[in-house]
């Protein structure tokens, strides 16, 4: 589903870009001077991309032992759960942008 909703790697100068295209860019409230505190995640993008990226990413934290310290690491800094998680689904991206453009595959450190 990632693939398919992402197409073309090469649309995308860098991963940011992917993420930003799922809706997965924080969002910015500024007005005059107040600066928003807290950014909530924009809901921008193709809604089929950020969910297979959010549930993909459910999956690798809990099977995959670098995901998984990863996002203990985000918690352990006090971050909610599904802040912790969109984390974990920007590193993400950026493992699959790397695998897709160097044509390499996935090797699970042990």
């Amino acid at each position: 589903m990632i693939i398919a909703e992402i197409g073309d790697f090469n649309r995308f100068d860098s991963p940011d870009k992917i993420l930003a295209y799922a809706g997965f860019s924080p969002s910015t409230y500024q007005s005059g001077q107040l600066d928003g505190a807290y950014a909530h995640m924009e809901k921008r993008g193709s809604r089929y991309l950020r969910y297979a990226l959010y549930n993909a990413a459910k999956y690798v934290c809990h099977w995959d032992p670098t995901f998984a310290e990863y996002l203990a690491k985000k918690r352990a800094e006090g971050k909610h759960y599904n802040v912790a998680l969109s984390h974990a689904v920007k590193k993400l991206v950026r493992v699959i942008y790397h695998l897709e453009k160097t044509n390499q595959q996935y090797i699970k450190a042990s």
